[in-house]
This record gives structure tokens, sequence and C-alpha cells, in this order.
């Protein structure tokens, strides 16, 4: 969605938030927080779209302390704003109308490890490094990794994925139930613990991927999975993008379980080795992971390695070395911030598509070339094990031309990617920033969206203006 689009919008009229405020004070003290800075750091911040700050933030600390707040705000009709820890991309946590931004990070507690059934129960405001470093001792970890240390609540409002989805999936696949309130203030749970169910409709699913819109998620029960006794990183150059891209297609369909497999282009490269020190060439490469026994770990890597030289690939530089593999993910994590090097004082849109994998070579060359015709600078990563890969366009915010130029590029390349039976996000989400794409790739689908917000949502409370309009 266009940035003078968002900036022009006319907020709906919210009467009764002083009351909302008022109330909440009373009910929850200094844990209502109505300073600028505050309100501020809970709206967006992390690319260039505007920071629309709420009226207020609150604190909650339990499930019941949530459905207070909720139904305090449902009482005066005024928005909801779930906050994990911000680290999401397309405004996700604006008050564009206002309202009271609801901070979970104080509900960061795991409340029940359940070693024999690989799952276990969490609040929303623990983050995966939180939960990992939990788990360290129980050989198992949870494995959706975005980059980010993200609040779990957040990483499953958004349906995030991430580094290790190439062979783990995506949040989608790795929550098992959740706890949620709802706009009326009642508290549902989605299912059970028990690996599958057929009873009845896939609240679980619904809610997973609704960006707070339907209801603000309290409790989660989350797959885990054994840390594997072998893993093995590294990372092996290429003449060109496509020649990287052509290995990634042959490696997933001839059925290598590779863990990650990252692409960076010449740019992204360019900027990494200089950012985290790298000692590596300034060429389009592949990060690659396996994940496994010492056996079976060393043939994937051998396997990938022959694909990789019938495409012009070079030597496959690895290690096992826990330090090496955490210096190298590190680099590949950093990326945000490592590009802005190719142009300082710049800001940056981070964008992402998704298409089937046998049209991505064909996605990213066209995106290139695109890229290279708007006279942007926009270095390419992407998790291309499953089709899924971002521009970073560093941009003059004081050039309207180049903004401009900025968005009609991100509208043509949700465009291609819808062309080529894919989506316009594979995993930042909707929010506001992706608005205007939504209906090109659903159509009609979005009209039942919205039936299914209106029927559980009728006074539009919750995360109000992102996904879509009412």
């Amino acid at each position: 969605m266009a940035l003078k689009d968002i900036l022009a919008e006319r907020p709906a009229v919210r009467t009764g938030i002083a009351a909302t405020v008022a109330s909440l004070k009373e009910a929850f003290g200094e844990r209502v927080v109505t300073g600028e800075d505050v309100r501020r750091a809970h709206a967006h911040t992390t690319t260039y779209l505007p920071n629309q700050a709420p009226d207020a933030v609150v604190f909650a600390t339990t499930e019941a302390e949530v459905q207070k707040v909720v139904r305090i705000c449902a009482a005066n009709a005024t928005p909801i704003i779930p906050f994990g820890t911000g680290s999401s991309l397309e405004g996700h946590v604006n008050a564009p109308q206002g309202g009271v931004s609801l901070d979970l990070s104080r509900m960061d507690r795991v409340l029940a490890v359940h070693a024999e059934d690989l799952d276990c129960v969490i609040e929303p405001g623990v983050t995966r490094e939180g939960l990992n470093a939990h788990l360290r001792d129980t050989g198992l970890f949870f494995p959706i990794d975005p980059g980010a240390n993200a609040s779990l609540g957040g990483m499953a409002a958004t349906r995030a994925s991430g580094t290790n989805a190439v062979r783990y999936g995506t949040m989608r696949d790795n929550v098992v139930s959740l706890n949620a309130v709802m706009a009326d203030g009642r508290i549902i749970r989605t299912a059970r613990r028990a690996k599958k169910t057929s009873a009845g409709y896939d609240m679980t699913r619904l809610l997973v991927g609704s960006e707070g819109t339907l209801g603000v998620i309290t409790q989660l029960t989350l797959k885990l999975y054994g840390i594997p006794e072998d893993v093995l990183a590294g990372v092996c150059p290429f003449p060109t993008v496509r020649d990287a891209v052509n290995t990634v297609i042959q490696t997933v369909q001839t059925g290598i379980p590779v863990a990650r497999i990252e692409l960076l282009d010449a740019q992204s490269m360019e900027a990494a080795i200089a950012y985290a020190k790298l000692d590596l060439k300034p060429q389009p490469s592949l990060f690659v992971e396996f994940h496994g026994s010492p056996a079976s770990v060393a043939e994937q890597a051998e396997t990938f390695s022959m694909i990789a030289a019938d495409h012009g690939g070079g030597a496959l530089e690895a290690s096992n070395r826990p330090e090496e593999r955490s210096r190298l993910w590190k680099a590949r994590h950093d990326m945000y911030w490592a590009s802005m090097l190719l142009r300082p004082g710049s800001r940056a849109i981070a964008t992402d598509v998704c298409v089937p994998v046998s049209r991505l070579a064909d996605c990213i060359g066209d995106t290139q070339a695109d890229i290279e015709a708007s006279g942007l600078i926009g270095p390419i990563i992407g998790h291309v094990g499953d089709g899924n890969f971002h521009v970073t366009l560093l941009l003059d915010m004081e050039d309207g031309r180049e903004i401009d130029a900025a968005e009609a590029f991100m509208a043509r390349l949700a465009a291609r990617a819808v062309e080529m039976d894919g989506t316009c996000t594979g995993e930042h989400g909707i929010g506001q920033g992706k608005r205007g794409y939504l209906r090109a790739e659903l159509g009609e689908t979005v009209d039942f969206m919205k039936m299914i917000k209106a029927a559980l949502d009728p006074k539009d409370i919750m995360n109000p203006g992102k996904i879509f309009m009412l």
C-alpha cells in the first residue's frame, strides 16, 4: 500500500478512548502508560511506514488481565493493538485509529514442557530464543526462526516462518492449539494437545495468521523437535543468481532433507562480508545447513555439492563447529542492518513474495531486471527452499520520485508473484503495507474474510485497519 495512502487515510472517530484509558488506569495503575516515547515505541518503527502511536500502552501479566483489558475496550469501542516485541514489518502494531497497545511481553512463562509428547505450553510473550534457552537441557528445540528474536505470540499471529521452514514448516504447522481472548471478552481454547483432530472448524488455523484482527492470543501449545545429532552449515558460491536458484530447485526436487537453504545475491554478499567480516567472495551464494546423523549429514552435503557443481557452483565451505555455524547464520539474520551499508543514511523497505519453487528462477530474474530498470538499490535474499525471497529497497526518504518508483516496483513484484501462482507475502503478513495487494491475489475470498471479521468483532476493535478495511 502506498505511503501517501496510509498517511491520507481518514481514521474512524473513536469517542470512547478517553473513558477507556481512565478505566484502565483505575484497574492497572502504573502499568498504563501514556507518555509519548513509550507510545511511539509501541507503534511501527522497523521500515519506512509511518509511526501511528496508540493513546495508551497497558502491560498485562496474565490471561485474566488481558480479558479485563478487552472487556473495558469493548465497552467503549476502543481499538486494541496486541504487541509482542514490535519486530513486524508491515505496520501491524500501528494504531491508525488510536486506541490501546496491549503489551504482552511480561506474559513470558513456559507453563509446561511435555518432552514425551514433543510439545510445550507457553505464554505469548515468550521469545523464540527464550524458549530454546529453557529447552536446552531437554534435548529438544523449537525450530521456527524468522531472524528477529520475536515473541512466539506475535509469530503465531503473523504466521511467521524463516530460515528453517523448508524442513520444519511455518508457525501454521507448529501450533497445536491456542487460547485467545475474543472481541467480546470471552476466552476460547481452539484445540487440545492431541497431534490431530477432526473436531469441528479449525479455529487454531483461523487465528494463526489473523494478525490480531480476531482476538488476542494468550497461550500457545507448540510442537518441539529433537536436537539433531549432527549439524553441518556452509556456503557455496555461484556465477549467477540463476545458477544458485537452479541448484535449489534440483536440491528440493531430489528430496535432500536440507534444513536451511538461503540465497544471498552479490549485493547482499557484499554487505554481509563488510558487516560481519566474513572471509568470502561477493558473488551470489547459498547458505545451507544439514541436520541428522554424522553419516546422513555427510551424504546430504556430498549430494548437494554434486548438484551445485553441475550448475557452476564452487566448493562448499562447511563446518559443524557451533561457533562457526552461529557466526554464519548471524550474518544472514543481520542482513537488514548490513544492507544499510550499501547506501548510508537510507531507509529500508523490506518486502517479500513467495512462488512455487519451479518458478523461482524466473521470478527472481525478472525482479532483478525490474530493480535495475527502476534505478533502485535492492539486494535480494531468500528462504529459497520454499520459494520465498525478500527485496530490501534502500531509499532517500526526501526524494518523492524515488518513493513513488519503489512503491510502483513493489506493486509489480506482488503482481508478478501472483501471476506465477504465488503470493504477495510468504511470511511478512499483510498488515497495512500489503493491504492493496490482497484482493488481486484472493479475489472474493476477501469478502468472506470480512464476514468472519464482522461476525467475531462487530465493533472492529481488534487491530483495525490491518489486512483490509471493514
